[in-house]
């Protein structure tokens, strides 16, 4: 049995303070914010409540429940979620694919080109007109469509299929009348759960936090995002529609409105923080494989 020194201990007993220090100032804002969400607001105000909940109270869910355009804009932004995410996926290994094969003709080229991509682009002007010449202003594809693929994500992909995936497989498909669909379909991405897995993830969390798209090439209130609407919350201060202003005293309109800050961020973060464990145990293996390898 290998003996440890003494130097490697104080050394893990070191790294394993430094972590611990880490996970307190990471998961403290979490909880703090969690139990501030269900607790009385002027205990949260006079700074009583500072870890666990207190005075339970559910005024600010109630608050979130009541108010029409926050629904809507939650059921917007998980309809732009899914659909953005799955065309980002699709053009992803589409893209990745080809240039993966070392078969395809000018692979090497179309690579620098997307890369040239990541460094330059138009800006936000020709950007703007494009999307407005195109006739998908105040639509869910002026959210979708300029963000459809990721070149990084293509990178990581197009690594990841030719380091994971032997291209001895792939041959003997092809010798066996696998044509290069049936090749990707059968084989290639029923092999590819840990790298397909960190794409849903990366793509899910960019659009479900995404909103300068939707400031830009949104007017419609109704079609806002959930982003938009926390931004006019918890930013601009604008919540006198979620507070009835007019049956209360300001006092409690105060406590009211800070019940409803902390309700909405729990809200706003909860499908990504329950979607992250089912991905998890792909995660590290498919971002680990794509990035560093190759």
């Amino acid at each position: 049995m290998e003996t440890r020194s003494l130097g490697d201990k104080w050394f893990d007993a070191v790294i394993y303070a430094l972590l611990a220090v880490v996970a307190v100032l990471v998961l403290y804002p979490l909880v703090f914010v969690l139990s501030a969400s269900i607790s009385n607001p002027a205990t949260v105000l006079n700074g009583d409540m500072w870890l666990w909940p207190k005075d339970l109270s559910f005024v600010g869910y109630t608050k979130v429940l009541e108010n029409n355009d926050l629904l809507r804009s939650y059921l917007n932004t998980i309809i732009y979620t899914v659909v953005g995410t799955a065309i980002n996926l699709v053009m992803t290994v589409m893209a990745a694919y080809p240039l993966s094969q070392k078969s395809f003709y000018g692979r090497n080229v179309l690579t620098a080109v997307m890369v040239f991509t990541m460094f330059f682009s138009g800006g936000l002007v020709p950007a703007y007109m494009l999307v407005k010449q195109l006739g998908m202003l105040n639509s869910i594809w002026a959210l979708v469509i300029p963000s459809a693929v990721s070149v990084w994500n293509i990178v990581i992909m197009r690594t990841f299929f030719q380091t994971s995936i032997p291209n001895e497989i792939q041959e003997a498909a092809s010798i066996d009348g696998c044509s290069d669909w049936k090749t990707l379909w059968r084989i290639v991405l029923p092999l590819s759960m840990p790298i397909l897995a960190v794409m849903v993830l990366f793509y899910a969390v960019g659009h479900w936090n995404a909103y300068f798209n939707a400031l830009i090439y949104l007017t419609d209130r109704g079609l806002y995002p959930l982003q938009l609407i926390l931004r006019e919350i918890l930013v601009q201060g604008e919540m006198e529609h979620m507070v009835n202003v007019g049956d209360s005293s300001h006092a409690k309109t105060i406590m009211d409105q800070e019940a409803v800050k902390y309700a909405v961020v729990v809200v706003a973060n909860l499908p990504i923080l329950l979607l992250y464990p089912f991905l998890q145990k792909y995660f590290v293996k498919g971002i680990m494989i794509g990035a560093l390898k190759g």
